[in-house]
């Protein structure tokens, strides 16, 4: 049984969000519903009424009424969510036009910015004016090439004012893989910077910005923020503008008028990663996005009006997308850029403290590097505010959820969530009024009619098995772009259970309702017809103080396969006997003698995306002598000849 960690107060839960609107729901559905297990299952199975609902406690506003909440319930996909509604992302995001703090921005170099919700509206509005000057109206695509700045929210914000389409990837991309991204979906605008810093150096992408504009011909117009330098030209080529002009290209606010669109119509691209083959581009839904995060933010995250919020991202993650929405409830968003381990390892934390922040987020990897170096962050910092700490991106570690605890702050909701990109939301996320088990994500997520399959049935509790959503949602993608039979789609998540959602992930539903993700079942491994999840086994190698990190995939041996577990080790650290055999036994101890892998090898560096997820697939392509389709999706592909021709793979 998973150790309790942490529960919240009785007066912290009366005040959340969620008992709030779990009142609303007995006051209008005349239930007596008394807690988050009996609130999900109601919003499970009454799910029009909870979306309904769940649309009026957060006073979405419709240019036109919805004729009906859901039609076409049964078809997976192919439902119509809010038939005939019309409405604005962006108008949501800037109701709030004062004198309050929106964004706050922190640089690597000491940089401090604060934008006001007023601010923000006008040079919205600024931004917007150019934009429908320059032709972009409903359903055009607008791209960001940019660091996780305010300007890059304050042209997405202006291009859904307008209607049109977001899509936006980080400048630590190559110019090739940006364009693969782009190149697909035809933007009509590019916004850019001149340059970025990155553990403690200027980064020129003046080369990469040139080479994406020279082989993107949709673009009809460029527009360049001096981000690095602010003495930077431009370069002399037709079609660029300057940042600056745009936001002074008037004396006075124009009239930022708000596009009503469809529920259904897009709002944003965002990308796979696209390590076997080009990324598949996901279009998603305005309606559908601002539901699920007001939802997400809101509900589970407990995020009110005076909370300040930091989520640790870029703009080539979806956790960019999900954070910018938490604007809509009218709190401060603080948004860094840089590495999060310069000037120091506790930079983040030093933010978190300065900034006041309430509820901040970050990924897995983060904090097990934190916990691999010894940063103890309650040392130098009180974090009086701090009460919400969210984690993302692969599965947390039991001994990260220690560290957090001890080394951090005991009195906390740490709340693992998990997702992605598919749905730019959660499956499994946190809960203000439930308790913190060791390991475990607190629950499921409402309105999500989440299960785990396990040979063709519903797994049991504690049995792993295949994450699986059996009725459709809101956030579900409109498609994939240029995919016009939706064959593609249907392939990627409605194939292996059709009519279900097979999101991709192997896991279990634990005893207490909580949820524990075991890996990507593309990457589980399968010695002797045995599934097993890669997170198992990381849970157990990670924890060793000699590891840093380390991947575990298959090999082809004997007819069968053999299970391979690569180790990158602390800096001057050789695999030794005594240390595999330590690694051997402490899996064979915490796990079954089925997870221990055949060979333990030591490589330098693990290859991961550039969200900072490990990519098990690759690895596994390269011990085999395939290719690996899609290196310009990686972050560090030199780290994939750590992996090729070993020659102890070649014997027992």
């Amino acid at each position: 049984m998973s150790k309790l960690l942490w529960k919240p107060s009785q007066a912290r839960v009366a005040a959340s969000n969620m008992t709030a609107f779990m009142t609303r729901v007995n006051q209008h559905y005349t239930t007596t519903l008394v807690d988050y297990p009996h609130l999900h299952e109601w919003s499970v199975n009454h799910r029009p009424e909870f979306w309904s609902l769940l649309s009026e406690f957060y006073g979405l506003r419709w240019h036109h009424q919805p004729k009906s909440i859901l039609e076409n319930d049964q078809n997976m996909p192919g439902a119509e969510w809010f038939k005939d509604a019309t409405l604005n992302y962006a108008e949501h995001l800037l109701t709030r036009r004062d004198h309050k703090p929106a964004i706050i921005f922190r640089g690597e170099q000491g940089q401090r910015r604060v934008i006001s919700y007023l601010e923000l509206y006008q040079q919205v509005a600024q931004v917007a004016a150019q934009l429908k000057q320059l032709g972009v109206t409903t359903g055009d695509r607008v791209a960001g090439y940019l660091p996780n700045c305010p300007e890059a929210i304050i042209a997405m914000l202006a291009t859904a004012s307008l209607g049109a389409v977001w899509t936006s990837c980080s400048p630590d991309f190559g110019w090739q893989g940006a364009l693969d991204r782009f190149d697909q979906i035809k933007p009509k605008a590019l916004f850019t910077v001149d340059g970025y810093f990155y553990n403690g150096k200027h980064i020129d992408i003046q080369d990469k910005v040139f080479q994406l504009i020279q082989n993107l011909n949709t673009l009809e117009q460029t527009i360049i923020i001096s981000f690095a330098n602010p003495d930077t030209k431009p370069p002399s080529l037709p079609n660029i503008s300057v940042w600056q002009d745009w936001l002074n290209s008037s004396h006075s606010t124009p009239d930022l008028t708000f596009t009503p669109v469809p529920f259904n119509a897009p709002l944003c691209i965002l990308y796979s990663s696209g390590t076997t083959g080009k990324p598949k581009c996901i279009i998603h839904s305005v309606g559908g996005t601002l539901l699920q995060h007001l939802k997400e933010l809101g509900l589970h995250t407990d995020l009110k009006d005076d909370d300040v919020f930091f989520y640790f991202t870029t703009c080539g993650w979806m956790m960019w997308n999900w954070q910018v929405s938490a604007l809509a409830l009218g709190l401060t968003l603080v948004i860094y850029d840089g590495s999060p381990f310069y000037p120091t390892p506790a930079i983040l934390f030093d933010i978190v403290e300065t900034e006041d922040v309430s509820v901040f987020g970050t990924s897995a990897k983060y904090l097990s590097a934190l916990q691999k170096q010894e940063v103890i962050p309650a040392q130098r910092h009180t974090l009086s505010a701090l009460r919400t700490l969210l984690s993302t991106g692969s599965p947390l570690a039991d001994d990260s959820f220690d560290y957090v605890y001890r080394d951090i702050k005991q009195d906390i909701c740490l709340s693992s969530i998990s997702g992605g990109t598919d749905i730019i939301s959660c499956f499994a996320l946190g809960c203000p009024i439930l308790p913190v088990y060791r390991g475990e994500l607190q629950c499921i997520g409402l309105g999500m009619d989440v299960v785990f399959m396990r040979n063709g049935d519903q797994a049991k509790v504690s049995e792993k098995g295949e994450l699986v959503c059996r009725q459709n949602f809101p956030s579900m993608p409109i498609g994939f772009w240029d995919d016009p039979d939706r064959q593609k789609y249907h392939a990627a998540y409605f194939s292996q259970h059709p009519g279900q959602w097979s999101h991709g992930d192997f896991g279990e539903i634990t005893e207490h309702g909580g949820v524990v993700i075991h890996g990507r079942a593309d990457a589980v491994l399968n010695p002797g017809g045995v599934r097993i999840g890669t997170a198992e086994i990381y849970r157990q190698v990670e924890a060793i103080p000699e590891v840093l990190e380390c991947i575990a995939v298959c090999q082809d041996w004997q007819g069968d396969s053999r299970i391979v577990l690569f180790v990158k080790l602390k800096p001057a650290l050789s695999l030794s006997d005594d240390l595999v055999n330590t690694i051997k036994q402490t899996i064979r101890q915490n796990t079954t003698p089925r997870h221990v892998p055949a060979k333990v090898l030591q490589v330098n560096d693990i290859p991961r995306t550039r969200s900072g997820k490990i990519v098990e697939v690759a690895v596994r392509e390269t011990i085999h002598d395939r290719p690996v389709k899609n290196t310009d999706a990686l972050a560090n592909p030199e780290a994939l000849e750590y992996f090729k021709q070993r020659e102890e793979l070649l014997c027992d």
